[in-house]
Order: C-alpha cells, then structure tokens, then sequence
C-alpha cells in the first residue's frame, strides 16, 4: 500500500465512523438502485452520505452531521438551500389550485419568459422550457444541425453538456487520446465521426479547424466559463473569434450557460462579454431549484426551419415542460436577483477573491503548490465559482487540458484524496470545490479554510 492508498484508508475510517446511517442506506440502495444512486457523480468512494435536510451553506445527514456544502444542487442553488424568498412564495401557494403537473400551459411561464429575454435584449429571439441541460443541449445542437443542413458538431475539449449522444464525446482526459475518446458505448459511429473537439482559448486551433472543415459544422458549443472542465473563463478575444468564424462559416454559435446563466449578473454571461450566439442554453438558477432548463435563441432556428424557411426539426419540451410550480420558482428566484443585483453579485464575487485566495495561503503555509481555478478575467468581474489543483508545472490554466492531464496536475488527490479529507472536516466539495452561495458567510468561509488547513497538514505529513 503506497502513501496516498495508507492516507486515503485513514481518511475513510474516519469517514465510516460519522456516517454509519448513511452506509446502512447506501447498502440497501445498492439492492435496487445503479449502483446505490440516481446520478454517478453524486457516488463518491466510499459511499456517500445521505441528506437528511437542508438549509442555506448546509446540508445535515442522517447521522446529524452538518456539511458546508458547495456542490449546492449542482450548482443551482445561488442563494443557498431553500432560501428564505422561495419558502416564503410557496407558503403563500394556493392549495386549492393544487401543486401537480396538469399538461395545461400557464402565465407562469409567459411571465418567466419575458424576464429572461428582457435580461437578454436581443430582437426576434425567442424561448422554449424543458426539464434538463442535457436536454437542452441536445434540442440545441438537433436545431442547428436542422437548420444549416450539416451534421458535424464542433465541442471544447473537457466539455460537459449533459448525457446527450451528440455531445458524450472529448469530456474526460484520456492519457495519451486527451480528450479525443467517446465516453460511452452505444453512441452510433457516424455520430461520433461527427463530433469535432478543439481547445478552449486556443484561436489558432479554432481556425485550423474551421478552414478545413467549416463548410461542414452545423455549430460550435462552447462554455464561456468553462465548467466541470476546470472553472476557467474563455478570453474575449477566444469568444470573438467564434463568433466571427462561425458566421463566416454558416455555422451556429451554441452558448451552453446551464452554470454561467445569471451567476454571475442578472443575466447570460454573455451580456459581459458582448457578444451575440444563435442559441443559448439555460438551466440550474432558472428553476429556482427545480427542473428547469431551457432553449433560447433566434427565432427562425428554434421554429426548427431550415435557412430556406422550412420546418424540418421537431423541437417538443416533454411532459414536465413548463410545470407552473417550477416556472414560478424560476421567476421569484430570477426575480429576486435582478431586483437586488448589485449587492448579491458583488458579494459573491468577493466571497470568491477571499476564498480561492485564502485556500492557497494555506496550502503554501505546509510548502505544497496549490492553484486556485475559477478566477474573472478582462470580461468576467469577479466569480463564485472555485476549483482547487495541484499542478506539476508552472503553467497557466487557460483549458481543460491544463486542469485534468494528470502529467500537468495532480488529479487523484484533488478528485479522491481532497474530497475524503474535507469531508472529515465537514466539508463537502465537488473537483475540489464548488459554488459559494449568498448563504456561506464570514463564518462558514473561515470554518472552510480551516477544513483545507487541515488537508494540508496532513498532505504533508503523510504524502510529502
């Protein structure tokens, strides 16, 4: 057993010890559940804990402990657990009219609408609900490909856009393939020949690939801020040249903000950088915390019309679409940070410098070089968003690649080894950190710290 297998077996029995409730249901899940659960990246070694409630910064499971907690609903959850506005608006929800789905269309919806498309501002632009980012994007890629006759698709490498087949190419980091490997049986070949994958901030790439195949790609999908691929801001100069490449090509240009939308202003993050895309993807904040995505762009291409003017796609948002219950969620939340933008974004914003810059102190306190992810750039202000790596070289994080080649990074022990240690310290992170929301004050940013001092501490007694 090496090190990190003796300090990772250390770590878990401390874990099992506080967990015991939650290892008793997780055994029972694993009877009837794949494999103990209903989303993989929510089942961590050993096993996960259980939620027993939740509540602003915290969750608290079923043996009574309380997590700070930054995965925060997959990062939807801007303003905490079950924040005060939302628990306010539904205490005031008329039993009378009922709570479950009727199949009838609502003024919820309209009213959700119109508060996203006038945050926007664009013209002839218009918007359709659904009830997952990974069924967004697949409606927005099935639109583009509709719409310019193409097939090709071109993605970021480390790009996550939910488990659609067109997309479930070039996610994770493949050792010697990158980010060139399909990341799961059953996609059909012709789907993958078609899918293109490129590096995020990297023009000269992008060019390469749009002079050769450019006639050839229906759209180009990419993260302004990349997500699960590392927490990294594309330049100003990266996202232009989309949108100037795409336009000379006949290609869309697919913003997914499933993350970015209204996290970082009461809007797109694409309001911050200027810039116009054909198609937007929305979710995670628009539901207020619950399942809510969305489909926006022009007009023309979400109709499903191809550039002639025919209806060619069948764009339907299924059944749960448009829940009045979950549209009004939307709204309030929406709502609420429009209406109070200035204090709530600059808050997270701070929140953010503090912590990422707190979180390598200590690490450097215990002589161990620690990278902070998840900072703003010339376009981006500030962000709430934080990924903790430890890198083996001194270069700049500017893509997926950077974050996740374990020749760059040390990525087992951000992805095992950290998660096990803050989770003994009662913490609980997702790549090594995760979203802060307006509910995680000065104290639980201090009591955090504290939680990744003493990972440090035990990184260097045991591992350095």
């Amino acid at each position: 057993m090496d090190k990190t297998e003796k300090l990772i077996s250390l770590l878990e029995s401390r874990y099992r010890k506080k967990t015991r409730k939650s290892l008793r249901l997780y055994q029972e899940a694993q009877k009837v559940l794949v494999r103990g659960g209903s989303h993989s990246i929510r089942l961590f070694a050993p096993y996960p804990f259980f939620m027993a409630s939740a509540g602003g910064p915290c969750v608290h499971d079923l043996d009574g402990n309380a997590f700070i907690d930054y995965w925060q609903g997959h990062y939807a959850n801007v303003l905490g657990h079950n924040p005060d506005v939302l628990r306010a608006e539904f205490r005031r929800f008329d039993p009378e009219r009922g709570s479950l789905h009727t199949g009838f269309e609502g003024e919820s919806q309209v009213r959700l609408a119109e508060l996203i498309m006038s945050r926007l501002g664009y013209k002839d632009h218009k918007i359709r609900f659904t009830t997952s980012g990974a069924l967004a994007t697949m409606s927005a890629v099935m639109l583009a490909q509709a719409y310019t006759g193409r097939e090709k698709i071109l993605k970021i490498g480390g790009g996550w856009h939910g488990a659609t087949p067109y997309l479930l190419k070039g996610v994770n980091f493949h050792g010697e393939d990158g980010f060139g490997r399909a990341e799961s049986a059953g996609i059909p070949k012709a789907m993958l020949r078609n899918t293109l994958i490129t590096r995020y901030n990297d023009i000269d790439r992008l060019e390469r690939i749009f002079k050769k195949q450019g006639g050839r790609i229906a759209a180009f999908i990419v993260e302004p801020f990349l997500g699960v691929g590392g927490f990294i801001p594309a330049s100003r100069d990266y996202l232009r040249a989309a949108r100037r490449l795409t336009a000379r090509y006949g290609a869309l240009l697919i913003f997914d903000e499933i993350i970015t939308g209204f996290r970082f202003c009461p809007s797109g993050l694409q309001t911050l950088y200027g810039i116009e895309p054909d198609i937007t993807t929305f979710g995670k904040l628009i539901g207020g915390g619950h399942a809510v995505s969305a489909v926006e762009g022009k007009a023309r291409i979400l109709e499903g019309r191809n550039a002639k003017g025919k209806v060619k796609a069948k764009f339907e948002g299924g059944t749960f679409s448009s829940h009045p219950q979950y549209m009004r969620a939307g709204y309030v939340m929406l709502k609420h940070l429009v209406d109070h933008a200035g204090p709530i974004y600059g808050a997270l914003a701070a929140a953010g410098d503090v912590l990422r810059t707190r979180v390598e102190a200590v690490f450097r306190a215990e002589g161990i070089e620690a990278r902070c992810t998840g900072w703003g750039n010339e376009a981006v202000p500030g962000s709430s968003l934080f990924m903790v790596n430890f890198p083996r070289t001194d270069k700049a994080f500017t893509s997926a690649e950077d974050v996740w080649d374990p020749a760059r990074c040390d990525v087992r022990l951000k992805e095992e080894v950290l998660k096990i240690a803050l989770l003994a310290e009662d913490v609980n992170v997702v790549h090594g950190g995760g979203a802060i929301s307006l509910a995680h004050g000065p104290s639980h940013l201090d009591r955090t710290v504290e939680a990744y001092a003493a990972a440090a501490q035990l990184f260097k007694k045991y591992l350095f």
